[in-house]
C-alpha cells in the first residue's frame, strides 16, 4: 500500500481485485456515467460480468485508490499481453506486424483506468502523461462502444 496525502492506493492482484470488485464497479460507473459514454446500469453490470474472469489471468494487477475514510476515488487494472492476445485484433484499423508481436513483457495491456474527473479530463490526462492516440476498438465485438486506443512509450 502506498500512502500519497490522503489518498491510499493498494496494488490488488486478481483475486484481491475480485473481492473488492464492488469499489472497481462504483467507480467505473461513475466515469462512465456521462457523456460521451453514458453507460446504463445493464452496461456497468455487463462490463462486471467479465471483470472475474479478466482477473483470472494470473498476471492481472490493479490497483485502487481510496479517501482516508476509505471511499473508492479511482482505479486501474490490466495485464501483460501474452503472445496468444486478440488485444491488437480488435482496432477497426490494422496496426503493423511489429506492433502486434507480443511475449507477455513487452506491452501491459491496461483496461482501465478511471477517476472522479470526467471523460475530456482523462483524456487529457492521458495526453498530459505521454500516450498517443492509435486507433480505436471495439472491444466486445459489434454494436459495443468505440474505444480508444492509446499507447505509452516507455523506451
Amino acid at each position: 500500500m502506498t500512502q500519497q496525502g490522503t489518498i491510499t492506493i493498494e496494488l490488488l492482484d486478481g483475486s484481491a481485485a475480485v473481492q473488492a470488485g464492488n469499489a472497481f464497479e462504483l467507480i467505473y460507473a461513475e466515469a462512465f456515467a456521462e457523456p460521451p459514454y453514458n453507460e446504463t446500469d445493464d452496461d456497468v453490470a455487463a462490463a462486471f460480468r467479465r471483470f472475474p474472469v479478466q482477473a483470472r489471468n494470473p498476471t492481472f494487477r490493479a490497483a485502487l485508490a481510496r479517501t482516508e475514510d476509505g471511499e473508492p476515488i479511482g482505479m486501474a487494472y490490466g495485464h501483460p499481453l501474452g503472445p496468444a492476445t486478440v488485444w491488437w485484433d480488435e482496432l477497426t484499423e490494422p496496426v503493423p506486424d511489429d506492433m502486434r508481436r507480443e511475449d507477455g513483457q513487452r506491452t501491459f495491456g491496461l483496461m482501465e483506468l478511471n477517476v472522479h474527473p470526467a471523460g475530456k479530463a482523462a483524456s487529457a490526462a492521458y495526453r498530459a502523461w505521454g500516450y498517443r492516440k492509435i486507433g480505436e476498438a471495439r472491444p466486445w465485438g459489434e454494436g459495443a462502444d468505440l474505444h480508444d486506443v492509446m499507447l505509452l512509450d516507455l523506451h
